[in-house]
């Protein structure tokens, strides 16, 4: 059980691995009705099976808010964090003094998908750093694939289980953590590219060879204009903050894009870069490109060599 009133303030990161039902109620019933003894608000945004669960075991105490998982774990993760701020944010101002959450984000079904989680699982650790949450994640290690529990254990400072909360030995610095992920290997850059660009100095001319690309492409008309809005936001990135040329590199199937630019810089140096506007809440002073092409796209990699950074981008179409 997790002992009552528990850390004081900022973001909390917590993960329960279970294997059971019985194991999974015995910890986070607690968890939430002795955060709401203390005044915190409580939440639960798991699958429904999950969230089915713990309904049952709460009973209907309408203090336990059951919140649907897609509805906090957005397509997008940068999405996700904004929302758990939000969270945050509003259970404060109605006179709760932290909120604590039972999540189970969707890590997707293919080791694709996994990585974005996995760096989200990470990057959490930083972005809500400030936030009054304590997130208690949960793991079912008898459904999960090992992939993905050993994510957990790499990316939760404490780990909670029917014995108590102890520090987790297996956590890992998040930026270490997430230099140490490898970039997914994409098999559509083994074909030649639909549009390829060497050393770009017009770039409207640039938008308009993508856009010509992509308009030819049978796919759901947001989605394309996603990625051409998250292409035109890092080739200007690539201008302003990299070094000339830019290259730039474009593949498309019947169902996804991918896009890689690059440009001669040194590269970016923070591991956390991307997952908010870089500048924080004043949007004014710009730095929102990398944000907004992680919520326009489906994947965002970055890697930096002796030969600069490259920015590959990928979205399905339908």
């Amino acid at each position: 059980m997790v002992p009552e009133g528990g850390p004081p303030s900022g973001y909390v990161h917590d993960a329960l691995f279970h294997d059971s039902p019985a194991e999974l109620v015995s910890v986070a019933v607690p968890f939430l009705l002795d955060g709401l003894a203390a005044g915190d608000a409580a939440v639960v945004a798991t699958g429904g099976d999950t969230a089915a669960l713990l309904r049952e075991a709460v009973g209907d105490d309408p203090r336990v808010h059951m919140l649907p998982r897609s509805d906090v774990y957005r397509a997008r993760t940068p999405a996700a964090i904004t929302t758990f701020r939000e969270l945050a944010e509003k259970r404060v101002t109605e006179g709760f003094r932290r909120v604590r959450v039972v999540g189970e984000a969707d890590f997707g079904p293919t080791p694709r998908t996994w990585v974005e989680w996995q760096r989200y699982e990470a990057v959490i650790n930083d972005a809500l750093a400030a936030w009054p949450l304590w997130g208690l994640c949960v793991f079912d290690t008898q459904r999960l694939p090992d992939e993905v529990v050993e994510a957990g254990r790499r990316t939760h400072p404490h780990v909670v289980s029917a014995g108590g909360r102890r520090v987790n030995r297996a956590f890992t610095e998040p930026g270490a953590y997430l230099r140490s992920l490898p970039v997914p290997r994409e098999p559509l850059e083994d074909a030649p590219p639909r549009l390829a660009a060497t050393g770009v100095a017009d770039f409207i001319g640039l938008r308009h060879a993508v856009a010509a690309v992509l308009a030819g492409l049978d796919g759901d008309r947001d989605a394309t204009e996603d990625f051409l809005l998250a292409v035109d936001e890092m080739t200007s990135n690539a201008v302003r903050h990299g070094r000339p040329p830019v290259d730039l590199r474009l593949w498309a199937s019947a169902d996804r894009v991918v896009c890689r630019i690059t440009d001669r810089g040194d590269g970016l140096t923070d591991p956390f870069a991307g997952y908010g506007p870089a500048h924080g809440a004043d949007l004014s002073r710009g730095g929102m490109g990398l944000w907004l092409a992680r919520q326009l796209c489906d994947h965002v990699d970055i890697t930096s060599d002796d030969d600069g950074v490259t920015v590959r981008l990928t979205s399905r179409l339908r």
